[in-house]
């Protein structure tokens, strides 16, 4: 397989049983009560759409780049992610919302490193230049701390990685795809890899045109 032989489809309600089964298999460390069920992403399909995208190899889900829009208030960024969300319904969606919150991208174990991803991010930046939204707001996992649990905090492990001085596979990714590291928020979500730690990430879309 190729990655040209992968197809990005906006989300429809054929795709989200499978989806349900994506998340399990990739987020094990995650709490049953963080994970997204069909039910979830049925709603997806008729809140927005054009800003929740699906991978497929064949008619197989592989992939998913899941958000909606809202207006950030990044002067109190402080937020769970299970709040954010409501819940996974994503009925805090703001159709005139200014960011695009990039809620979950995943892709199934056996096809990462093959620029699945990236295809994902693209995916949802081009949402945000077509609806001249300010950029993509999220916050970030940060799956390789625990080999640095005994000597760093999340934060100075973040930022490490934001400097270049270690690799996390997750944060690395995302600075990589262009996300800014703009701070860190405590009780996220519940993973017990990073401690319940999130990174915040920026991603500025440089087309955007303020309305006038």
């Amino acid at each position: 397989m190729t990655t040209s032989d992968i197809i990005i489809d906006i989300i429809k309600p054929k795709y989200c049983a499978a989806l349900e089964q994506l998340q399990r298999d990739c987020f094990p460390t995650l709490g049953d009560d963080d994970l997204m069920l069909e039910a979830h992403f049925r709603k997806h399909c008729e809140l927005f759409p054009d800003g929740n995208f699906v991978a497929l190899d064949g008619d197989k889900v592989v992939g998913l780049g899941s958000g909606f829009l809202i207006d950030f208030d990044f002067a109190h960024p402080q937020h769970r992610y299970m709040d954010i969300i409501d819940g996974g319904y994503y009925t805090t969606h703001q159709q005139d919302g200014d960011w695009y919150y990039g809620s979950d991208i995943s892709v199934h174990p056996d096809y990462r490193r093959r620029g699945i991803g990236s295809r994902l991010y693209k995916a949802r930046k081009d949402c945000v230049k077509k609806f001249n939204r300010k950029g993509i707001v999220a916050g970030g996992l940060l799956p390789g701390y625990p080999k640095y649990r005994k000597t760093l905090t999340p934060e100075q492990y973040a930022k490490k990685a934001a400097a270049g001085d270690l690799y996390d596979p997750t944060l690395s990714f995302q600075l990589s795809q262009g996300f800014q590291l703009r701070g860190m928020i405590e009780n996220y979500i519940e993973d017990d890899a990073s401690d319940n730690w999130a990174t915040l990430i920026v991603w500025d879309n440089p087309n955007y045109t303020p309305p006038e």
